[in-house]
């Protein structure tokens, strides 16, 4: 990912910029029988998914002050991705360890040798392999994947961090929500990227939302539009790499492997409004098109609009941009009885959440509330909580709440794409799967998405195409 025009930073600047990676054990290195979380051992980690968001994610985990904790395997199906990540997080500085003896020496919180690092499509079974139960892998590969090695990481007994979103459409919905029941019974502990939900400035503008300083909540709002995002657009396919392999590097752009662009963005901006309206839309309804398409062959729209409907009546207006020349925002609002709110102001963080006693946000005689700055990193705070949660044994499993927003952003999409009213039980029992045979793919299988003739992939025609989505 790249920032954002308006400021916002993505994981992998905010990893840049996160400071010292925090202590490692001396004894890291050693295989340590797992000990049951709340006493002193080194939790050790494997990445599987070496891209921005990978690496962005890793170093968030090495930071992490609850303990030590340790990088020790590394799995993509791209060895320029796995390589630049490596360079990457060894290139970041240690720090000592302060639990123990003073003659403790710093140590490399990564300790990943070329024969932990390893490649293909089940390349995420031998980098867990490595791990012991009780320790954590991070699943960032594309979101087509992310049921798959959930599974094995159950099976495994390890706990997860795994990227959002974690379903594209219904079946991959259905499936994740069992396998939340199967982390629990094993007592995992999963955490899903909507690092929003780890911000300390949107609890406490929940809090107060819930007190009633802002009446009932009639309209939420917003807005992720921005100029030309470039992995949201893909060129044709060059002759040097398959269908396959071309379709999982630029996973963005298309639906079966990440949702595309409206599931793997707009996810952030819908999931703090249904937070703050403390529930999850019944239906939806939307619109979108494709402009200045040019020799780009990708599913993406740039524009998207929806209007989700919750139970009571209430609204979430959605609106996502990607075109060259217009107006810019990246921003979340709520509006109630009472007063209006940000939720979210210039990409993801800070928030700078306030509270204005009118309808009018841009008034500063009418502002009532601001959380003060700076803000501590979300980024930072999601893996801080997940570690804490394990070393303490406590019950933490984020999977539901995960697959509830992956559903309720891909009824929008839905709605964009075919041109219906859709409701969230419709999207849930969708029959169309997107790629039902994501744990079989090989790096010699064809790709879920065949171009036609011209090398051009199909498209959504909304009110032609309106039992799925292509």
């Amino acid at each position: 990912m790249s920032s954002t025009p308006n400021g916002g930073l993505s994981r992998r600047e905010l990893m840049k910029n996160s400071g010292k990676i925090a202590a490692a054990s001396a004894l890291a290195g050693a295989v340590i029988p797992y000990v049951h979380a709340g006493e002193s051992n080194t939790i050790q980690v494997a990445l599987v998914g070496c891209g921005g968001r990978g690496t962005g994610a890793a170093a968030n985990a090495l930071a992490v002050k609850t303990g030590p904790i340790k990088l020790v395997a590394m799995a993509d199906v791209f060895q320029e991705r796995l390589t630049a990540c490596y360079k990457s997080l060894t290139d970041m500085p240690t720090k000592e360890v302060s639990a123990g003896s003073k003659d403790l020496n710093p140590v490399k919180q990564v300790d990943v040798p070329k024969e932990r690092q390893f490649l293909g499509f089940d390349a995420y079974k031998k980098a867990m392999d490595c791990l012991r139960p009780g320790d954590v892998v991070i699943l960032t590969t594309p979101p087509a994947f992310r049921w798959v090695h959930f599974t094995y990481a159950i099976k495994k007994g390890i706990n997860v961090f795994m990227e959002k979103p974690i379903t594209v459409d219904g079946p991959s919905t259905r499936r994740m929500l069992k396998l939340a029941d199967e982390a629990d019974k094993k007592n995992i502990k999963v955490g899903v990227g909507l690092m929003c939900r780890h911000c300390d400035a949107r609890h406490e503008l929940y809090d107060r939302i819930k007190s009633g300083q802002l009446g009932d909540l009639l309209l939420l709002q917003a807005y992720r539009q921005t100029g030309p995002v470039a992995f949201f657009r893909s060129l044709p396919k060059p002759a040097n790499i398959s269908d396959l392999m071309y379709q999982v590097k630029r996973f963005h752009s298309f639906l079966w492997a990440s949702g595309g662009a409206f599931s793997d963005f707009l996810i952030h901006n819908i999931d703090e409004c249904c937070w703050m309206k403390d529930g999850w839309p019944v239906q939806a309804k939307g619109a979108g098109g494709r402009h200045f398409r040019g020799k780009f062959i990708d599913q993406n729209f740039d524009v998207y609009s929806v209007e989700y409907t919750f139970a009571d009546g209430a609204k979430l207006l959605m609106e996502g941009r990607n075109i060259p020349g217009c107006n810019q925002e990246f921003a979340s609002y709520a509006h109630g009885t009472k007063g209006s709110a940000i939720i979210s102001t210039v990409g993801h963080t800070p928030a700078l959440c306030r509270i204005y006693k009118g309808r009018n946000i841009n008034h500063k005689s009418d502002l009532v509330w601001a959380f003060p700055q700076p803000e501590p990193n979300p980024y930072q705070l999601e893996w801080e909580h997940l570690t804490e949660a394990i070393r303490q044994n406590r019950p933490y499993n984020e999977v539901r709440r995960g697959a509830e927003a992956s559903l309720i952003t891909a009824m929008g999409r839905v709605a964009c794409h075919t041109g219906q009213v859709v409701t969230r039980d419709q999207v849930l029992n969708w029959d169309h799967e997107l790629c039902p045979n994501a744990d079989k793919l090989t790096m010699d299988s064809p790709a879920p998405l065949q171009p036609g003739p011209d090398g051009k992939y199909p498209v959504p025609q909304p009110g032609i195409t309106t039992k799925r989505e292509y």
